[in-house]
């Protein structure tokens, strides 16, 4: 199926700042499923093989939208660099649950998305916002989510966290890019804010819809037991294990090859069979 595509839109959130969004559309004049893509913690839209993830929909016929979070790091005109590394230590869960939102609203205006069959899929720490906002917008239908978290309370603990109130910051190690990426303290004040808010557990023992849960058994970041708690708690829940999976199902930043490696494809193939059933 023919597509196309539309690079680097920009949104601009009054709640946050403006950000950037890809759309791959079906030249179909019928009414399309949505798919909305949530990458995760240090990702952003262009990272790795996830521009194939979005043709792959796009070819079988889904509207597929992915952005950057607004205070990802990146900037409008540096969409896949971390060039705002003030930005990126302004973050905070209710920025990007904020953005999302304002993404759901702009696409699902479009005359060509069927409003009916929306579907959020999320990544890593994308996942656990992808399953707050299903909870939260009835226009969500399908939640998908790939290696997600099964908490949004990842924050420093112990001694870590005393030095972190004290100095106001702390860094994380970017391995790839090797910049110290901040934290600010501003992050655990929202988090304490809205703690019930921000409970992945209760977001999807509460939501309506049906959930997908794909999680490889090898991943080094989030442990394949956070995809078990999810389909425990979930109502309505397939899950998926990949042996020989990592966190990024075999892709990496940069992704150079023309085709999507094998375990994504595995994923990507997984997650259409699942809207479309």
């Amino acid at each position: 199926m023919k597509f196309t595509i539309q690079k680097n839109i920009i949104l601009e959130n009054p709640k946050t700042k403006a950000f950037l969004a890809d759309t791959f559309i079906p030249e179909n004049r019928e009414k399309l499923p949505l798919v909305i893509f949530c990458h995760g913690y240090k990702g952003y839209k262009d990272w790795g093989a996830w521009n194939l993830m979005a043709q792959k929909f796009a070819e079988n016929g889904f509207f597929f939208v992915k952005f950057n979070f607004s205070h990802n790091g990146t900037t409008l005109e540096k969409p896949s660099d971390f060039a705002d590394l003030e930005s990126f230590g302004e973050n905070n869960y209710s920025k990007e649950l904020s953005d999302l939102e304002f993404v759901l609203n702009y696409f699902s205006q479009d005359n060509r998305v069927d409003i009916e069959n929306v579907t959020l899929i999320g990544h890593s720490r994308g996942g656990g916002i992808a399953i707050i906002k299903a909870n939260e917008n009835i226009k969500i239908k399908n939640l998908i989510t790939l290696a997600s978290v099964d908490s949004l309370d990842r924050l420093p603990k112990g001694e870590d966290f005393i030095n972190w109130k004290r100095e106001g910051v702390y860094f994380s190690n970017n391995a790839r890019t090797r910049q110290l990426m901040p934290h600010y303290f501003q992050f655990f004040e929202d988090f304490e804010k809205n703690k019930s808010r921000f409970n992945v557990e209760n977001s999807i023992k509460n939501f309506s819809g049906r959930s997908l849960i794909i999680h490889g058994k090898l991943d080094e970041a989030v442990h394949y037991f956070s995809a078990e708690n999810l389909h425990s708690w979930a109502k309505n829940s397939t899950i998926k294990l990949i042996e020989g999976a990592n966190h990024t199902f075999g892709a990496k930043e940069p992704w150079a090859e023309n085709k999507l490696p094998e375990f994504l494809e595995i994923v990507v193939n997984e997650s259409i069979n699942f809207i479309k059933n």
